[in-house]
């Protein structure tokens, strides 16, 4: 299974490019799309999913050509956004069987079959006979992923779903995402790094539309073996070691105190100990190089 995203490009009204001439070539397993709000992750999920079209490029899945053929490629599409509605006063089973109705499985039969192994995978069987819209958040998030999997999709798409979960469930939710990831391609949005940690064996970093770095999680903070150096400052002496070092990342550790993460080739001061690199140094590197900062090489 491939998914092939070429010179995709995309520009709203008002002159902002969301996507700017994208490569991304994609295979099964769990791959993570990283980049801050605004980065263009969103607008690219709803081009794959063909919910928006791009102003140029192309989108392959399988041989499945997005852009001029979208109702094929939907029918092996799951597509799980930011945000989607849910009927008031309507339980779990039910609406699964409406949307299995609308996906085109008309079998009963069949649908009661995919709708029990979509509730056991999600962990939401024992609570089928509640209305969704009493679930908590992320409750409705696995009943998302429930809804998703009716149709044995072979490209699964999920569009920041842990923003908002409690530990506990944001927990469940990665765990059923690994487990149906193992066995097709399942393109994982988010601006929260510890999800495509736990989560991807590759990753991108997006950022204003473009890509800027197509790795591993291992491979990016091997790459960082000491170059990564942090050190407590006082929180007034901020500013100035940001003028004086590429600064990664900066956390209150107790009352004005600073754990500051900085990059360096070399130890910047005898004040600054090695600290073991993150996929979050990474990640935060990649965004100061691609905005101009002053960052050393080695």
């Amino acid at each position: 299974m491939q998914l092939t995203i070429s010179n995709l490009t995309k520009v709203y009204g008002n002159g902002v490019k969301a996507i700017d001439r994208l490569n991304l070539s994609i295979g099964a397993g769990m791959f993570g799309l990283l980049g801050p709000n605004g980065a263009g992750k969103s607008t690219l999920m709803r081009a794959i999913a063909t919910l928006q079209n791009p102003d140029s490029g192309s989108i392959t899945f399988n041989g499945i050509d997005a852009l001029k053929d979208p109702m094929r490629l939907r029918r092996v599409l799951g597509y799980l956004p930011q945000e989607f509605g849910l009927y008031p006063g309507v339980s779990a089973e039910r609406l699964l069987d409406y949307f299995a109705t609308l996906k085109g499985i008309f079998s009963r039969r069949e649908r009661r079959r995919l709708i029990q192994h979509a509730l056991e995978i999600t962990n939401l069987y024992e609570v089928r006979k509640k209305k969704v819209d009493s679930y908590s958040g992320g409750m409705k998030q696995r009943f998302g992923i429930a809804q998703l999997l009716l149709n044995n999709p072979q490209l699964i798409i999920v569009d920041e779903p842990t923003a908002g979960l409690d530990p506990a469930e944001r927990r469940r939710f990665l765990n059923i995402l690994r487990d149906i990831g193992t066995r097709n391609v399942v393109i994982f949005s988010t601006h929260i790094v510890e999800d495509v940690k736990e989560l991807c064996s590759e990753v991108a970093i997006l950022h204003q539309g473009r890509l800027l770095q197509r790795t591993t999680p291992a491979a990016a903070t091997a790459a960082l073996k000491g170059k990564v150096w942090t050190r407590m400052i006082p929180r007034e002496l901020l500013e100035s070691v940001e003028v004086q070092y590429p600064l990664l990342s900066a956390g209150y550790v107790e009352h004005n105190n600073i754990a500051i993460r900085v990059y360096s080739p070399h130890r910047p001061s005898p004040e600054f100990s090695a600290a073991n690199p993150q996929l979050e140094d990474a990640y935060f590197l990649a965004l100061k190089k691609e905005g101009g900062a002053n960052i050393q090489n080695s």
